[in-house]
């Protein structure tokens, strides 16, 4: 039986329709859960912390795991000149979640900025971490978005991609 926390609570009294997924407790990449969960590793999404130059606060940046964050669509996006990428262990410490389960349901009213690629809107429900390391969760993307107030932009490339 998958883990209950406050990100499934919060789904429950909403009344959100989702499914949990348990997973291995260490830190899988998104192919790596794509695999395990028999998806195509473009439905599931991970959050990525990115950081302001400008005082406030981070940006949480929900794209596909066979993406990688464009930090120039993502600047211009937040209009803001310039972004960087925290360390693995900055963003931790941003988020108080552990890398590999960081997720925009578990920071809610934390006061991140929530961006969603836009590539969502071609599923009707998504796979993200459950805010911890072994839970994944699929949602609709309509209550995604609502949830987390997420704007919906370009914010992603293909590996690799020019810049």
């Amino acid at each position: 039986m998958p883990a209950v926390n406050n990100v499934t609570r919060l789904l429950d009294s909403k009344k959100i329709v989702y499914q949990a997924f348990e997973t291995p407790a260490e830190k899988l990449g998104a192919a790596a859960t794509a695999q395990l969960l028999g998806v195509p590793v473009k439905q599931v999404f991970k959050t990525i912390v990115v950081q302001r130059t400008t005082p406030g606060k981070p940006i949480l940046a929900v794209i596909p795991g066979n993406r990688e964050v464009d930090m120039k669509l993502l600047a211009q996006a937040v209009n803001e000149k310039k972004l960087h990428l925290p360390t693995e262990k900055e963003a931790e410490n941003l988020t108080g979640l552990q890398a590999g389960g960081i997720s925009p349901l578990a920071l809610l009213n934390k006061g991140f900025q929530v961006l969603l690629d836009r590539s969502a809107e071609d599923f009707e429900s998504v796979h993200i971490s459950g805010g911890q390391r072994g839970l994944n969760l699929r949602l609709p993307v309509r209550s995604l978005i609502e949830l987390t107030r997420a704007r919906v932009a370009d914010i992603s490339r293909p590996p690799g991609a020019a810049v």
